[in-house]
């Protein structure tokens, strides 16, 4: 199998592929919103609101917070998780401009 070769790339172009892996399953969207919506740190809750087992639940996580977007805390026998804001401001930044930089100046296709 061959290498993804993403040292080839730009340091910009990797963050806007990490996040946006990250987001490529609704259920971590899923996951995102629940935690913006209850704004605090979140521990078990989270496979509650969620059709999936605790450790498919557990595997999203894991994503997300490789990606950055979300970071953990032990509580006693708990991980407690929030969004991380510094790494969600970055990607934020990041994701705006990729998009933000698409004018459409003639008809195509």
């Amino acid at each position: 199998m061959g290498t993804a070769k993403t040292e080839e790339f730009t340091v910009k172009d990797n963050k806007i592929a990490k996040y946006t892996k990250a987001l490529a399953h609704p259920a971590r969207v899923a996951i995102l919103q629940l935690l913006i919506k209850k704004q605090a740190c979140v521990c078990g809750d989270i496979v509650n609101e969620l059709p999936l087992s605790q450790s498919t639940v557990s595997q999203h996580l894991k994503e997300l917070k490789d990606a950055g977007l979300i970071k953990g805390d032990i509580d006693g026998s708990k991980i407690c998780y929030c969004i991380d804001e510094k790494e969600w401001n970055t990607a934020k930044k990041y994701l705006t401009t990729f998009f933000e930089a698409y004018v459409n100046k003639n008809e195509c296709c």
